[in-house]
């Protein structure tokens, strides 16, 4: 009775395990970004969550042109301490997998690319794409070859071949990059790729080995959290650096007219989400005070007449600033002239404009108030001997004049004191 009971377990938990063995999926994510902090968190959880569901892989279909190498070091970290398989596809056609990504592809347990793409070009640059003196070249590449080395062999692939896309700075197309090893499969699309994949045997990278079973299994999507979605677009250095300059202009705004709230919330916010996004990504600060420094040029062209020339050198300023903030390895990483210059030119025009429009109303002779009837023509009401009364602008004042005048003369007003006017014959 005993043993039946056993036997009887045993088969149902042969079946639950069997059951679930069955019913594992495939996770899936894209990337389809630049390498950054944000990349790095959403491939980090993806993995935690394909070893969650205990899912027969995690494919990471990806299409980047490089990123950070700080945020590159810690995907590779992520990859090749998965518990789970990583399959990294290069799509779509077109798409490419540069630098960062070259990096991400080769510490994959699975390598793919879709026909029409491209990968390599991983040398290591500056920051501001300049070249690197001879000592720090040497330290970096080497450093960034040996990282490449360290897990490439080790999967398989051919690691000096994968070394001259750094040192060469080589790119290589899909059917390059297998038939010189750095890739397993081409594959036009997922469903190929799952087929050609189906039955093999991997090995991981703690040398154990481990049979693929991906034809035909549910695909389950893993896409970015509204949170990684947000700082994702944040991390964009174009939408950093507007998202700054509007904080800076909706202080502006503030200031010359306190008390108005709702500018000062706004810039606070913006300035607030913009300082968090280039906390996140190579900033230059040293660019943060020039766009300051043309903020205040700005106002300062509003207080004194310069002709426009504080102005001109705010907005040389602000580009300058807005060109120099964020030091990306890649353009993608960096804010574009457009971007700068379709920020600067209206809020130095505008700047400018409103400055020529203060100073003609400053040179505008005045026509309101006492002042404005200075030079204006009147009718002699009542003689001036030398007191009279003149009719000027529809009422009737208290005139006096050097001569006596008589009614019905004209006369010009030169000067108007305690609400009298002094006048003089009209020539």
């Amino acid at each position: 009775m005993y043993r039946r009971s056993l036997v009887t377990l045993s088969i149902v938990l042969a079946f639950c395990f069997s059951s679930l063995s069955a019913s594992a999926e495939v996770l899936k994510i894209v990337v389809d970004d630049t390498i950054h902090p944000i990349v790095v968190e959403y491939i980090g959880r993806a993995i935690q969550e394909a070893e969650r569901t205990h899912a027969d892989a995690l494919l990471i279909e990806i299409n980047t042109p490089g990123g950070l190498a700080s945020s590159t070091r810690e995907i590779v970290q992520e990859i090749l301490a998965s518990k789970v398989p990583v399959i990294v596809y290069v799509t779509p056609s077109g798409g490419y997998a540069a630098s960062a990504g070259f990096y991400i592809l080769e510490s994959a347990d699975v390598a793919a690319m879709a026909p029409g793409t491209n990968t390599g070009a991983a040398h290591p640059v500056r920051g501001d794409g300049r070249t690197m003196d001879p000592v720090m070249k040497d330290k970096v590449e080497n450093d960034a070859a040996a990282l490449l080395r360290s897990y490439s062999g080790k999967r398989g692939r051919n690691s000096e071949v994968a070394e001259s896309a750094v040192r060469q700075s080589k790119s290589f197309s899909a059917d390059e990059a297998l038939s010189n090893h750095l890739i397993e499969y081409i594959a036009k699309d997922e469903d190929d790729l799952f087929k050609q994949l189906d039955g093999k045997t991997v090995t991981r990278f703690d040398d154990s080995k481990v049979v693929i079973h991906v034809a035909g299994k549910p695909v389950r999507f893993y896409p970015l959290t509204l949170r990684q979605q947000l700082l994702s677009w944040l991390l964009d250095p174009n939408i950093a650096s507007i998202l700054f300059t509007i904080g800076l202009l909706a202080l502006y705004a503030e200031f010359n007219h306190p008390g108005a709230i709702v500018p000062g919330v706004v810039g606070f916010i913006c300035i607030l989400l913009a300082l968090f996004a280039l906390h996140l990504l190579p900033t230059r600060y040293e660019a943060l005070i020039l766009i300051v420094g043309a903020f205040v040029l700005f106002g300062l062209e509003a207080k004194f007449q310069s002709h426009g020339a504080l102005g001109i050198g705010g907005a040389v300023m602000m580009v300058l600033g807005m060109l120099l903030l964020v030091d990306g390895p890649i353009p993608q990483m960096r804010v574009k002239l457009v971007t700068a210059l379709a920020v600067t030119l209206p809020i130095a025009a505008i700047t400018i404009f409103l400055m020529t429009i203060a100073i003609k109303a400053r040179r505008n002779k005045v026509v309101t108030g006492q002042e404005a009837l200075i030079g204006e023509i009147g009718v002699v009401e009542a003689p001036l001997t030398p007191a009279g009364k003149v009719f000027v602008h529809g009422e009737l004042w208290d005139a006096v004049a050097p001569t006596t005048i008589e009614t019905g003369r004209n006369v010009v007003v030169r000067k108007v004191q305690d609400l009298k006017l002094y006048v003089e014959p009209q020539n």
